[in-house]
């Protein structure tokens, strides 16, 4: 459709042809003739269109751009963490990682004394130190694990009580501590090579089958308003808890770090604004062991990580039902670039617990090994909230199971479908994979809750068993698709 440029090109500059000679082309193209005397008279009817026609390119790519500027600005907006340059030696408070004693106590005291002198790096020496129990970390607290420390801890559902303030799926309540939680604190940071490992896939992990009656409960709680003080779960329920949770925090990082059998969501910020997640590897295949989830918050970079997971790589939400619409805080500015997935689910997956809203999200340069969808947005009719501004570019996928791309408003519902979500404003571009089990452009939306002006522009598939399904959208384009040798257009 002509050339494109980048935005701040003029317009002789992308089109160096005068604009008489440029229009009297097309003219000649659309009647078959030119004649010199009425051509500019035959051209007025003609201008409008010509000019739109000229200036298409420009607008794209300029609008294109200015999306991805949009990126790098959230990214420099980040406030960074800084820390004090003192060391607390958790060795200087008694631990010996060898693995044999409960390391706990010591790492607990070196924790205190980094926040009480104004904070620094709390220093995990090479070898296995034990921890049966949580770690609660404070404001301006490093907790550094070094090349060949690892942090491994009990698993034992009671060594992780009394109860926290938590959210699970989306729903608030006191639950069993994540194993390493901090609540209301700025400027904190696990970093290093070594390793944690959750010790979880015989004890917490087993649970999923049991949950039932407690997932049940938490989420009628939610949906009644019930009183925070009265969601009490723990001892005698059955809801895992989370691994790395940071809760109304600021400024937070979690750097290089590798991440072993967690017993359920993996790394967890909830109502938190300036993420970064960078450098980690999350190896973990327990059931729903997403491996980032940013909930309710605002400013999150994750770059240049890589999942192994059991869930969705990435899974952006923001709670669920009546209890998110009452917390008001929706997902927002969100960067993931240079990652590598390979999940049992999704690659990057936006809900289904959105109902506080997401919006403006950023995933550019990922590699996707085999995962059920690669991208997949989904919500419920139960769901209400809306899901908006989302930029994805520059995926290489080898195997999607399931779907390559799914968008869906009719997923999982059981409250009678009276609060429809909307999804609108998505943009995706250069997607190529190799092998789609399923349906490689999955769109279904429903009467109530349509999906809304997408572009799907440059896929590339080779091989899918079905190349589309799309249904219930309003301004659905698809631009330069090909599905297994064809070009796809609709719908």
């Amino acid at each position: 459709m002509g050339k494109t440029a980048p935005c701040g090109q003029t317009f002789r500059q992308i089109y160096p042809a005068q604009p008489t000679t440029i229009m009297r082309s097309i003219y000649t193209r659309l009647t078959g003739t030119w004649n010199p005397r009425q051509g500019a008279a035959r051209l007025r009817p003609y201008a409008l269109a010509v000019l739109s026609l000229l200036l298409a390119p420009i607008a794209v790519t300029a609008a294109a751009e200015d999306d991805w500027s949009e990126a790098e600005r959230i990214v420099r907006s980040i406030e960074r963490t800084e820390f004090p340059n003192r060391v607390f030696d958790v060795r200087a408070h008694g631990a010996k990682p060898d693995d044999a004693i409960d390391d706990r106590p010591a790492i607990l005291a070196a924790i205190r004394a980094c926040h009480v002198a104004g904070g620094g790096r709390v220093l995990l020496p090479a070898g296995v130190l034990l921890s049966n129990g949580p770690l609660h970390l404070q404001s301006h607290v490093e907790l550094h694990l070094e090349q060949g420390s690892t942090l491994r801890f009990s698993a034992r559902p009671e060594d992780f009580l009394p109860v926290v303030l938590t959210r699970w799926e989306g729903t608030e309540c006191f639950n069993y501590s994540p194993f390493i939680y901090a609540r209301n604190v700025s400027n904190v940071a696990i970093t290093g090579t070594g390793t944690i490992d959750g010790n979880s896939g015989r004890t917490f992990a087993q649970w999923k089958p049991q949950q039932g009656p407690d997932q049940l409960r938490i989420r009628e709680m939610g949906a009644a308003g019930v009183p925070l003080p009265e969601r009490v779960f723990g001892a005698g329920h059955w809801l895992r808890p989370g691994l790395i949770q940071f809760f109304a925090c600021n400024r937070v990082l979690v750097e290089g770090v590798t991440i072993l059998d967690a017993p359920f969501w993996v790394i967890h910020p909830v109502f938190c604004r300036d993420v970064i997640v960078r450098g980690v590897t999350v190896d973990s295949r327990n059931p729903n062991n997403d491996g980032v989830d940013p909930e309710s918050s605002i400013n999150v970079l994750i770059e240049d990580c890589t999942f192994r997971t059991g869930d969705d790589s990435v899974a952006i939400k923001s709670g669920r039902d009546q209890d998110a619409w009452q917390a008001g805080v929706p997902t927002e500015n969100i960067v993931v670039r240079r990652c590598v997935m390979d999940s049992k689910a999704n690659g990057l997956c936006i809900g289904s617990e959105m109902s506080g809203g997401v919006r403006n999200v950023f995933l550019e340069d990922c590699e996707v090994g085999e995962v059920m969808a690669a991208l997949c947005f989904k919500s419920n009719l139960d769901r209400g909230g809306e899901v908006s501004h989302v930029r994805v570019r520059n995926i290489q996928v080898r195997k999607a199971t399931r779907n390559l791309l799914e968008f869906t408003t009719a997923y999982h519902g059981y409250r009678g479908g009276n609060f429809p979500p909307v999804f609108r404003d998505f943009r995706i571009s250069d997607l190529t994979c190799a092998q789609v089990d399923g349906t490689a452009i999955f769109a279904v939306g429903t009467g109530a809750a349509p999906i809304e002006n997408v572009t799907v522009r440059d896929v590339t598939v080779d091989q899918a068993v079905k190349a589309s399904k799309i249904e219930h959208v309003r301004e659905f384009r698809l631009e330069g698709v090909t599905i297994a040798g064809k070009p796809l257009t609709g719908p």
